[in-house]
């Protein structure tokens, strides 16, 4: 009677396990979403941290000489030929297909080059060059500032008592706002020449009807010029942390660059949303 009593026991005793089974399989994604969170905190912490020195340096440390000639030629300079050939295509392939599409509307193309300019001045210029520059200047910035802290030239910073943000960020971050705007301006303006020759030669639209500024104004620019400088604040920044983080070697140098780049036009597409959607509501169309 006690060998049967026992033997009745051991199928419930064996359900118990299968009753908590479901409770590891909801920890695990439980536990996934919870790292990402505090990884997320703490990366926006380390953001914020650099974002405040950078801005409290600029304005109150010393500069090395030859610093910031050194880091305009290399955002600016260094730039230029790849800002004109993207953003001369861009306004090509837009004038192509814009008037393409207003051809089956109505056969006239005489605000073509109107709403062309509005776009371009608004958000066009600045978001696409914004976008290439945190391809080139951003990757670049990580990549110098990892290799440094994989060689603990860093480190090497902080026991000298000097700020790594103060002297290897400040310099990018000044060049990056005073070459950004000068960048975004020039690449505009080939993209716009690029834009009145493909309607001109493909459309048969005269320059002289193409460059017709009638539809700009005042928030037109002010748009644009927020974000050439929000643009030029953010990349070196964003960059820069990224630097500073490496960890692991030249593989994490690597991947310091890849989160550059990413978080870079990341910051690039969310500050394009948030100053578009304040200067419809300031100056609206």
């Amino acid at each position: 009677m006690s060998t049967s009593s026992n033997d009745s026991n051991e199928p419930s005793a064996a359900k118990k396990p299968a009753a908590d089974a479901p409770l590891p399989a909801l920890l695990g994604p439980v536990r996934d979403v919870g790292a990402t969170a505090v990884e997320l905190g703490v990366a926006a912490k380390g953001l914020w941290s650099v974002f405040v020195r950078t801005l409290y340096w600029t304005f109150s440390g010393r500069r090395e000489p030859g610093a910031l000639a050194a880091q305009c030629f290399e955002v600016g300079n260094r730039s230029t030929f790849f800002i004109s050939v993207t953003l001369g295509f861009i306004g090509m392939i837009l004038v192509f297909q814009s008037a393409l599409q207003a051809l089956r509307v109505v056969p006239d193309l005489t605000m073509l080059g109107a709403t062309f300019i509005e776009v371009l001045v608004r958000d066009l210029a600045a978001s696409i060059g914004a976008l290439m520059l945190a391809t080139r200047v951003g990757a670049g910035i990580a990549a110098e500032i990892g290799s440094m802290v994989v060689t603990e030239q860093v480190d090497a910073l902080r026991m000298s008592g000097v700020d790594p943000v103060h002297y290897l960020i400040v310099p990018r971050f000044v060049a990056s706002m005073i070459m950004t705007p000068v960048l975004i301006l020039w690449g505009g303006f080939v993209s716009l020449l690029a834009g009145m020759a493909t309607a001109y030669f493909i459309f048969d639209v005269n320059p002289s009807t193409f460059l017709n500024p009638v539809l700009l104004d005042w928030g037109d620019f002010s748009i644009g010029i927020a974000k050439c400088f929000a643009y030029g604040a953010a990349i070196p920044i964003v960059s820069g942390y990224c630097g500073l983080s490496t960890h692991g070697g030249s593989e994490g140098v690597g991947w310091a660059t890849t989160r550059a780049v990413v978080n870079s036009s990341l910051a690039t597409i969310i500050l394009n949303f948030f100053i578009s959607g304040a200067g419809f509501a300031i100056f609206p169309v």
